[in-house]
């Protein structure tokens, strides 16, 4: 019988996911499906009640029901527990089970790339995104996570609510004074959509960050965001945001198909081809 699985959001037409995971699906000869399911807000809860019904086996959740995802669910994961949402349901017969992979794929993707243990990062956003991101970053061993944001006061909302799940510092502030915290940071993190495909572009003047810093943009449409580009001119590592992608959708697979996949070469090659053609 044909496994079914999707992904849920709003707008959700954007997503690579269904070529992730159709890629992995081929590779291993399973019989299952994965599809991208709209749902606004208001639709969301009912949405998941009928794919329920309709007999699939999980779908993974994006903005902006990944709370919605969390509240919903009758069992929760460590890691969604710690984010305050998830952006995996996996429907048990005794109920929903929700988990977060999104700190498990930056984990992944940034060990791979730089080692940041016992030193600082700037962190820019304090949204959805940044709360994975700031648990991604203590798992690493940061001494300091500067949370910088337009709004200040989402930033100090973030940081009262997650230090007491990590060791590393929190350190809320103004966006605009990040250049105070730039020269002894080790990497530059981007967890806002800026840049995002059909959002402006982050504009940020990198001339304050130590020339060894790395630079990471959680986007991955496109590819090579303007801060990236920014950051490679200037000769900084950079880190884009479609090894997280890669990484995050590993455990979700696993829980709708029963095989863990790898992250390869080819799985990257064929993604970079997809959003080629996309622009």
């Amino acid at each position: 019988m044909t496994r079914k699985a999707g992904v849920v959001g709003w707008p959700v037409t954007h997503s690579l996911s269904p070529v992730l995971h159709g890629y992995w699906l081929k590779e291993h000869g399973i019989d299952g499906s994965y599809e991208k399911i709209a749902a606004k807000p208001e639709e969301f809860a009912a949405v998941i009640d009928r794919l329920r019904k309709d007999g699939f086996t999980g779908v993974n959740i994006t903005v902006p029901n990944k709370e919605a995802a969390f509240a919903l669910a009758q069992n929760r994961g460590h890691a969604a527990i710690e984010a305050g949402a998830a952006n995996l349901l996996v429907f048990r017969a005794e109920g929903i089970e929700a988990d977060n992979t999104d700190t498990f794929g930056l984990v992944e993707s940034l060990k791979a790339g730089v080692s940041l243990a016992g030193k600082s990062v700037v962190l820019l956003g304090a949204g959805g995104a940044a709360r994975g991101t700031v648990l991604a970053l203590a798992q690493l061993g940061v001494s300091t996570i500067h949370i910088l944001n337009r709004n200040i006061a989402r930033a100090q909302a973030l940081a009262q609510a997650l230090q007491p799940n990590v060791k590393a510092r929190l350190a809320p502030g103004a966006l605009q004074d990040w250049e105070a915290f730039a020269g002894d940071a080790a990497l530059l993190l981007n967890s806002t959509s800026a840049g995002m495909a059909g959002n402006a572009p982050l504009e940020l003047d990198l001339s304050a960050l130590n020339k060894t810093a790395a630079v990471c943009d959680i986007v991955y449409n496109p590819l090579q965001t303007q801060l990236l580009k920014d950051a490679a001119a200037r000769g900084h590592k950079t880190i884009d945001g479609l090894g997280m992608l890669m990484h995050q959708a590993v455990p979700s697979f696993e829980a709708f198909f029963g095989k863990r996949p790898e992250v390869t070469p080819g799985l990257r090659a064929e993604l970079e081809r997809v959003l080629r053609e996309r622009q």
